[in-house]
């Protein structure tokens, strides 16, 4: 039977702890409604975007007006790995870091193995990660959370766009969570460039009739940067709502569980009560007993 003290103890520990993963979870709460509304107002302007720069690309003559859609052979590729700065977040982490590791071993197990793969981290956990177990780590971007806005992550965008434009990488990919509700978030690894042209499908033939002026270069030269800049921000608005979305899960469940561990180290407290009582009783029935025979 447990010491009363000790479980007295416990249950104020166990309180406190659910406590605090109970305002954990209400300030996740407040952060992701205001994170969902962003990426929720975003997405329909980003998957237009998304369409045009598609379907323009499929409307080129010539692969050469197209930098960032031109195929090359795969020598040098980059990951942009995306997660959070903070932990407490569930699997969100571990999820994007494991899902990296598949794709290096399944997608660039030959260049990653001459060390031709890059990887530039936003986020805390996964630059520790990648840093500490030796991987070509070449890059950290820690501080766009704390103001996530288009003019913040514009210009790592355009870095990667002049990188990919100047031949530096042949293959730019990003992984990240996708965020599909409060309780799911999906990990994805989205190809950024080279930009993959629409499949050809039945389903809308007229988005392939541009008018182009003044030409279709000088179109592709100032149009597709601002979509792949806007792509890139989608990305981090999505992977922002995730994370929030996951830490309030965690918290709630961490709190339902403390819940559970409080009832149960309350039952043992009142059978070790009673049994202390019980036990005292005896001695006080005992000790009369003793005198009436004595």
């Amino acid at each position: 039977m447990p010491n009363l003290k000790e479980v007295r103890t416990r249950i104020t520990s166990v309180s406190s702890t659910q406590q605090i993963t109970s305002a954990m979870k209400m300030v996740a709460a407040s952060k992701l409604r205001r994170a969902q509304m962003a990426i929720v107002n975003m997405r329909p302007y980003a998957k237009k975007l998304n369409d045009i720069l598609k379907n323009v690309t499929n409307s080129l003559d010539d692969d050469s007006d197209n930098t960032y859609g031109e195929e090359r052979v795969l020598n040098k590729a980059l990951i942009v790995v995306v997660t959070s700065n903070r932990g407490l977040c569930g699997a969100f982490n571990n999820n994007v870091i494991k899902r990296t590791r598949q794709l290096l071993q399944d997608n660039f197990a030959f260049i990653n193995k001459n060390g031709n793969v890059d990887i530039i981290t936003i986020g805390k956990k996964a630059g520790d990660f990648f840093k500490k177990e030796g991987y070509h780590h070449i890059g950290s971007y820690d501080d766009f959370y704390s103001d996530l806005s288009f003019e913040n992550v514009s210009p790592l965008a355009t870095e990667l766009l002049e990188k990919y434009s100047n031949r530096e990488y042949d293959n730019i990919t990003i992984v990240y969570n996708q965020f599909k509700n409060a309780a799911t978030q999906l990990v994805m690894a989205e190809q950024l460039l080279p930009v993959v042209a629409a499949e050809s499908q039945e389903e809308d033939t007229t988005q392939n009739n541009f008018i182009f002026e003044p030409s279709k270069k000088e179109i592709v030269e100032s149009l597709l940067p601002a979509i792949l800049k806007t792509q890139f921000y989608k990305t981090l608005l999505d992977s922002y709502a995730s994370e929030h979305g996951a830490r309030m899960t965690a918290m709630q469940q961490a709190t339902d569980n403390a819940q559970e561990m409080l009832r149960d180290l309350k039952l043992k407290y009142n059978k070790a009560r009673q049994a202390a009582i019980t036990g005292e009783i005896l001695e006080i029935v005992g000790g009369a007993e003793a005198l009436k025979n004595a």
